[in-house]
């Protein structure tokens, strides 16, 4: 589970976090149904969103490869979720480098039940 920088959490939830990139933290050690779990008791809410983004990277091991790959995957989840979660990975070898695909999907943890409406140039767009 990758957290975006930032992202809010339920007030006395402490979740061990490490740096991934700018933009993200990686959530210690927790599934995403394990997340799920405590933050509906909570009184939180953690939305699955069906989309899924998949990017590739390389690198000399299997580490950076799939570290890029991941990067790249992160980047096109959109500013609006504040989760990821990586679906699968997948690693092939080749002489003297690696390559990954990996497959992330965006959530969002927050507390209200529904995802937020949407912007005012959405809403100004319908209503013309």
């Amino acid at each position: 589970m990758f957290l975006r920088d930032g992202c809010l959490l339920p007030e006395g939830f402490r979740l061990k976090q490490e740096r991934f990139n700018r933009s993200w933290m990686l959530a210690g050690d927790i599934s995403a149904a394990g997340l799920d779990l405590i933050l509906r008791s909570s009184g939180w809410h953690f939305m699955w969103i069906l989309s899924a983004c998949s990017r590739s990277g390389c690198g000399k091991t299997e580490a950076s490869a799939v570290s890029r790959a991941t990067a790249r995957a992160l980047h096109q989840i959109s500013d609006r979720f504040n989760a990821a979660e990586v679906d699968s990975v997948r690693v092939s070898s080749w002489p003297g480098f690696r390559t990954a695909r990996v497959t992330a999907h965006a959530r969002k943890i927050q507390e209200q039940d529904s995802l937020s409406a949407p912007d005012q140039a959405t809403t100004q767009q319908l209503n013309l």
